[in-house]
């Protein structure tokens, strides 16, 4: 029987990390030790209050029946309550914020919302999936841009504008950057403002990463820019922040028509997260941030000993600003294999899984990402096959 042409689900390209995943799998089922570095799934359980909040509110029987689609007043004035105290930021929380299941909902059903068929939208090469599927499921054609850590992003950006038939409807915008760990001070936001107001261009930022920074200065907003929400809406998730990231809570927040779009578009789709989750969410949210601090240190210390083992195995990377990821370049030895092939060869000769930079955009092949996602004694295990497995190989 031939494969029906479902036309949408056949937009999308071969799942490219479908091959590591498969071969984890079965080294697994072997019972060989493979070390994951490759989804960036967090191992911490959230907050002990957060957790003794959802035990509280269980017992309630009026909180297991149909929930709120944008989110119920309390987590959404908590989520504009972070906005003022962390960006200096006034938000309204009845128009101006809205609650997603995470932020990859929020994005892809606000690509609904937004999207005509034909419509353009830019998009950052390599970035995360859902940046350039959602949109493309929606029926837009995607241009491309580079990141902006890019010496010519600007140029590029005014090029991608003027040849653009019809003119962008929206840029996507992702730092600190998954996959790239790039990050961005308030004056790119500043001028990518400038640019997009003259251009009647939306913004759609993606800061799911606000609190994993290692440096002394936090990732800004692109909100603290005056104007900016006049184009622009930021997606965050407490995903990381708060390690529930399979809680499925996160927020679209700023520009009002955005706003009010995507959360008509999920009154047809859901009933918001399960409440006891909205409830335990904002206990997150108003209460004590210790833990933030704490989950920032040990991603830190993580980094590290990371990036001091894969150079004593001869591998140079980067040490990233933010994020919970280092986007490692290729080895020069291995450069040729591509990153799929080089994923597979990763974890089949060292144990060691990773995901290819091609499944985050074509110009990510020269790459792979790392996450900080096992303990610092299995990272030096990590590391230690990975210095075995390069040594066992020809010069």
């Amino acid at each position: 029987m031939e494969a029906e042409p479902f036309f949408q689900s056949n937009r999308l390209p071969p799942y490219l990390f479908a091959e590591v995943n498969r071969l984890k799998s079965e080294a697994r089922a072997r019972g060989e030790d493979i070390i994951d570095f490759g989804m960036g799934n967090p191992d911490s359980s959230p907050p002990v209050h957060v957790l003794d909040k959802m035990r509280e509110v269980l017992a309630n029987p009026r909180v297991h029946g149909y929930s709120t689609s944008r989110g119920i007043p309390g987590l959404r004035k908590a989520k504009a309550a972070y906005y003022a105290r962390r960006f200096g930021v006034e938000v309204d929380p009845e128009t101006e914020v809205v609650a997603t299941l995470g932020s990859k909902e929020g994005l892809a059903n606000l690509a609904q919302a937004i999207t005509a068929p034909g419509d353009t939208m830019l998009v950052p090469n390599p970035s995360y999936p859902i940046h350039a599927f959602g949109f493309m499921l929606a029926g837009a054609a995607l241009r491309y841009v580079p990141s902006a850590n890019a010496p010519d992003f600007f140029e590029a950006l005014k090029r991608a504008v003027q040849y653009s038939v019809p003119k962008p409807r929206a840029i996507i915008l992702c730092y600190p950057s998954n996959p790239t760990a790039e990050i961005v001070d308030l004056n790119f936001y500043q001028e990518i403002v400038e640019f997009c107001r003259h251009h009647g261009i939306y913004i759609l930022s993606d800061l799911a990463y606000a609190e994993i920074y290692f440096s002394k200065t936090p990732p800004p907003s692109i909100l603290e820019v005056p104007g900016a929400k006049d184009i622009a809406i930021e997606f965050t998730s407490l995903s990381k922040t708060y390690s529930m990231a399979g809680w499925r809570v996160g927020f679209g927040v700023g520009n009002p028509k955005l706003v009010s779009a995507l959360t008509r578009i999920k009154s047809y789709l859901d009933y918001g997260a399960f409440t006891a989750i909205q409830v335990a969410a904002t206990a997150a949210l108003n209460g004590d941030q210790t833990y933030v601090e704490d989950i920032r240190d040990l991603y830190r210390e993580r980094r590290d000993v990371l990036v001091k083992g894969l150079r004593r195995a001869g591998w140079s990377v980067p040490v990233p600003q933010a994020s919970m990821y280092i986007w490692a370049p290729i080895p020069d030895r291995f450069k040729g294999k591509g990153s799929l092939a080089f994923a597979r060869d990763l974890l089949l000769g060292a144990g060691v899984a990773v995901s290819p930079g091609v499944g985050f955009g074509e110009y990510g092949d020269g790459h792979v990402r790392m996450a900080f996602v096992e303990n610092t004694e299995r990272i030096r295990q990590a590391t230690r096959s990975i210095k075995r497995y390069f040594d066992s190989l020809p010069s």
